[in-house]
C-alpha cells in the first residue's frame, strides 16, 4: 500500500492548521496539502469562476466577433461552441482534490520534473503575465473615464496612481490567497452579475439590438469557414489559458465528488462567459465596438455610466487575482525559491511594468495579443494531455511523490523529462501551427484550406492521441 506520510526531505514544512483562512496570507506554495487542512465543498468553486467571467473583456470578444463578418446568429453559435472549452477546464480541476497539489506540481507526472519547468514557464508563467497586462489596462482605461466623470485630467501622474492601485487590490487578495479569494468572489458576482445584468436590460430594451443583424456583405464559402473556425478558437483561447484549475480545488476534500468539482468549475466559468460574451455581440450589431467602451458609455444613461465603469475595474481585479495567484505559484514550480506571496509580487510588479509601458509608451498590447493568439497552438495541446493523463490513471496521484524533485521521483523519468509528454507536446503544438491563421502568421495546412485556423482541433486531438498511445505503452511495458 502506498504511505501517505510526508517525506521530511521532499516536502516544505506544514504550516498550522490555521493556513488558509479568508484574511490570512496562506502559508502554502506548491507544497502538499496535507488531508488535515483540506475544507470547503465542490460548489464553493461556482462563484470562484464566475467572478472573473462576468467580463469586460468578455463584451470586447462577442463585439469581435461581429467586427470579422460573422451574423448575429453565427456569432451566437460561435460563442457557445468555443465556451464548450470549459468542460476541459472543470476535468482538470478533479486532480487538485485527488493531489493535494496545484496544477504546476500535477503536471510533473506528464511532462517530467524538469520538462515541467520549461512547460510551466512558457503555457503558465508568461501566458499569466501577459494577461495580468491585457486585464489591467482594461480596467486602467475605464478608470482614466472615471477620473474624466471627476472633472479630474488624467495626465501621467494620475495615470501612474490608478494603475499602480488597481494593481495593488489585485495582487493583495493574491497574496492573501486561496480562502480569500473563495471568500470575496461570492459578493464580486453578485455585484458584477447586478451591474451587468442591468446593461443588458438596456440593451435589449432600448433599442440597442437589432436581432435581425446581418453585415452588408454576408461571408460565404470558404470566407465564412475561416470566420466561424478563427472566431470559435478566440472564444476557446480563454479557457485554453486555465490549465491551472487544481490551484483552486486542491484544499477540497480528497473524498469531494470529481463530477461535482469538475461541474461546478465549468458551470461557474461557461455560463456568465456565454452570457456576456453574447452581451458584446448583440451591443455590436448597433453600436461600433472597435472602442468598446466608448461605444456603450455614449448610450447609457448617466447614472448606469459610472456602474459600469466601476464594473469594468471590479471584474479585472478579480481576474487577475486568479492570474496572479497562479502565476505565482508558476514561478516557484520553475525552480524560483521564494514564498507564493512574493512570487506573486514579482509578477505583479512585471505585469505593472508591461501595462505602464502598453498604456504611456507604445501599443504593446497589440503586441501581446497576437501573442496570445499564437499561444494557442502550445495551451491546447497542454490541456489535451493534461486531459489525457488524467483519464488514463483514473485521477489517481499522490501529492507527496509529486513534490519530489530529486532523480529519485517517480516523475524524474528520463533525465527529469517524460518522453510521452514531451513528444505529444511537441507533435500537437507542430499540428496547431501549421494550422494557424492569425494576423502575424498562418501555418501551411492553413493556407492551403483559405486561411481557415484550425490550430483547435488539430493540436488538441494530435497531443492527445499522442501522449495516450505513448503513456499506456510505457505503462505496459
Amino acid at each position: 500500500m502506498e504511505s501517505t506520510i510526508p517525506d521530511p526531505h521532499t516536502e516544505l514544512p506544514t504550516p498550522p492548521p490555521t493556513a488558509d483562512r479568508a484574511g490570512r496570507i496562506e502559508a502554502h506554495g506548491i507544497d502538499h496539502i496535507p488531508d488535515s487542512e483540506r475544507h470547503g465543498r465542490p460548489r464553493d468553486l461556482f462563484a470562484v469562476w464566475a467572478a472573473p467571467n462576468v467580463s469586460y473583456l468578455n463584451l470586447v470578444v462577442g463585439g469581435t466577433l461581429v467586427l470579422i463578418g460573422l451574423d448575429l446568429w453565427q456569432s451566437l453559435a460561435v460563442i457557445v461552441v468555443g465556451n464548450l472549452l470549459w468542460a476541459g477546464v472543470g476535468l482538470l480541476a478533479v486532480s487538485g482534490p485527488a493531489a493535494g497539489a496545484p496544477s504546476e506540481v500535477i503536471m510533473r507526472a506528464m511532462f517530467g520534473v524538469r520538462g515541467n519547468r520549461v512547460n510551466i514557464a512558457v503555457t503558465g508563467w508568461l501566458v499569466s503575465v501577459c494577461y495580468l497586462a491585457l486585464n489591467w489596462a482594461a480596467a486602467s482605461l475605464a478608470a482614466f473615464g472615471l477620473a474624466e466623470r471627476a472633472g479630474l485630467t488624467p495626465g501621467t501622474p494620475l495615470k501612474v496612481l490608478v494603475i499602480a492601485s488597481i494593481a495593488a487590490a489585485t495582487l493583495a487578495i493574491s497574496v492573501y490567497g486561496h480562502a480569500t479569494i473563495v471568500r470575496l468572489y461570492g459578493p464580486f458576482t453578485l455585484v458584477l452579475t447586478a451591474v451587468f445584468l442591468l446593461l443588458t436590460g438596456y440593451l435589449l430594451t432600448g433599442g440597442h439590438t437589432d436581432w435581425h443583424y446581418r453585415p452588408a456583405e454576408p461571408l460565404h464559402g470558404g470566407a465564412l469557414v475561416a470566420a466561424l473556425a478563427g472566431g470559435t478558437a478566440l472564444i476557446a483561447s480563454a479557457p485554453l489559458s486555465y490549465s491551472t484549475s487544481a490551484d483552486f480545488s486542491r484544499y477540497l476534500p480528497r473524498a469531494a465528488s470529481p463530477r461535482a468539482v469538475a461541474g461546478w468549475t465549468a458551470l461557474g466559468a461557461f455560463v456568465p462567459s456565454v452570457l456576456f460574451t453574447a452581451l458584446g455581440t448583440l451591443a455590436a450589431t448597433t453600436l461600433d465596438m472597435t472602442d468598446p467602451q466608448a461605444a456603450l458609455t455614449a448610450v447609457l444613461p448617466g447614472w448606469l455610466r459610472p456602474l459600469f465603469l466601476l464594473a469594468v475595474v471590479l471584474s479585472a481585479v478579480a481576474n487577475n487575482a486568479m492570474t496572479a495567484y497562479s502565476s505565482g505559484l508558476a514561478l516557484q514550480a520553475v525552480g524560483l525559491r521564494i514564498r507564493r506571496s512574493r512570487s506573486v509580487a514579482l509578477d505583479g510588479a512585471l505585469g505593472v511594468a508591461l501595462t505602464l509601458y502598453a498604456l504611456l509608451v507604445s501599443n504593446f498590447l497589440d503586441t501581446v495579443n497576437n501573442v496570445l493568439e499564437l499561444m494557442v497552438a502550445l495551451t491546447g495541446p497542454v490541456m489535451a494531455v493534461y486531459a489525457a493523463d488524467i483519464l488514463l490513471r483514473r485521477n489517481r496521484y499522490h501529492g507527496p511523490d509529486l513534490t519530489d524533485e530529486s532523480p529519485a521521483s517517480p516523475h524524474w523519468y528520463s533525465h527529469g523529462v517524460n518522453p510521452a509528454g514531451a513528444a505529444a507536446l511537441l507533435l500537437g503544438t507542430a499540428a496547431a501551427t501549421l494550422c494557424l491563421a492569425t494576423p502575424v502568421f498562418t501555418g501551411a495546412l492553413a493556407r492551403l484550406a483559405g486561411g481557415t485556423d484550425l490550430s483547435l482541433p488539430a493540436g488538441m486531438l494530435t497531443a492527445a492521441a499522442t501522449y495516450w498511445l505513448l503513456a499506456r505503452r510505457a505503462r505496459t511495458a
